[in-house]
């Protein structure tokens, strides 16, 4: 029972690793072998030669498949035709069972014999794999759906998500590793499934931050006495703040007011609540931010002061809104680092 949960452990790593990597991946066999873009080796097949391949599918296309050899580490492009035959191994008298084209799916490890083709693929004649190994790929391929399901679901949400193997490349060359591994020793294939469930938590985390968000920059500007208007040193700052929020990912603009100038909490709490109108008013006419990336302002009066608000010093600082750039946990993988730029204006 333990050893069949730990290669369902590798198997659902696997398959995060296999959904969500751009593959472009061929295998090591005979003429000629290269690297592709993201720097996995391929290999070519020469036309009219017999090859054999053993490894694990990491691609599979409505004619084709991928296979990564266990040995090399290379990948090469099968082709399907209605003359393959898709068979287990064994069974009585070796015949073993037959099986459709639709058998062959991802993480699922085979035997390939064929021919290469004019474009250096392998023309397969025979697709072998036990029942073990079949099953083992059709587990993978239901934990497939699901994450992909969830993925596809959080992107509509935001509306602007970029794909997760983007986000993810840093752990995408060790769950590929893990997929090479999995026929190796019990040893071996534990410690790999360990670190792959890591990179799968690191996913699932990333997907349930998906409605978590954290400050990433925040900034004051200062009012002159009983006044709403924004001085030229504040617009400035506000500038600054536009310009780095249409460069985030999922962000949200909260802005509050405070206002300390009268006796009256009434007047202090409508003056607040002008001041963070205005920062609002000139965020979306001088740079089009979308309302609904703000958050509704909000006004505290003399609520929340920065000091004692006692010298003259003390109360111009304390005139102010607070503008804070939020992002989203999950778009972008980690919290802000609190970045805080300075936008006190001095008044006359």
């Amino acid at each position: 029972m333990k050893t069949t949960k730990t290669l369902r452990s590798i198997v659902a790593a696997s398959a995060l690793a296999l959904a969500l990597t751009p593959a472009a991946l061929a295998q090591t066999n005979d003429t000629q072998t290269g690297a592709t873009q993201t720097g996995a080796r391929t290999a070519t097949v020469a036309s009219g030669q017999k090859a054999k391949l053993r490894g694990a599918i990491v691609r599979r296309d409505s004619d084709s498949f991928v296979v990564q050899d266990d040995v090399t580490g290379a990948q090469t492009t099968v082709l399907l035709n209605d003359r393959t035959s898709v068979k287990t191994k064994g069974g009585f008298f070796g015949g073993g069972t037959k099986y459709a084209l639709t058998a062959v799916t991802r993480g699922l490890h085979v035997e390939v014999e064929g021919r290469g083709d004019a474009s250096g693929n392998l023309v397969a004649d025979k697709v072998r794999f036990t029942d073990a190994d079949l099953r083992a790929a059709r587990t993978l391929e239901a934990n497939i759906v699901p994450v992909e399901g969830r993925i596809g679901t959080a992107e509509n949400r935001i509306g602007e998500t970029e794909q997760n193997a983007q986000r993810m490349s840093g752990q995408l060359e060790e769950l590929a590793a893990v997929s090479n591994a999995a026929a190796g020793g019990a040893v071996a294939a534990q410690e790999t499934a360990d670190r792959a469930v890591q990179g799968v938590q690191v996913a699932n985390e990333r997907i349930n931050s998906i409605d978590d968000y954290t400050p990433e920059q925040s900034v004051n500007v200062n009012f002159k006495l009983r006044s709403a208007v924004l001085t030229p040193e504040a617009k400035a700052s506000l500038d600054q703040v536009a310009a780095y929020a249409k460069n985030a990912k999922g962000y949200l603009i909260e802005v509050t007011g405070f206002a300390y100038e009268s006796r009256d909490k009434n007047v202090n709490r409508r003056l607040s609540e002008q001041r963070a109108e205005s920062v609002v008013r000139y965020l979306v006419e001088n740079h089009q931010i979308p309302l609904r990336r703000i958050l509704t302002p909000f006004g505290y009066g003399a609520m929340n002061p920065l000091n004692e608000n006692k010298t003259r010093d003390e109360r111009a600082e304390n005139r102010r809104a607070e503008v804070r750039v939020l992002v989203n946990r999950g778009l972008n993988g980690t919290p802000g680092d609190g970045t805080k730029i300075s936008a006190a204006t001095q008044p006359e």
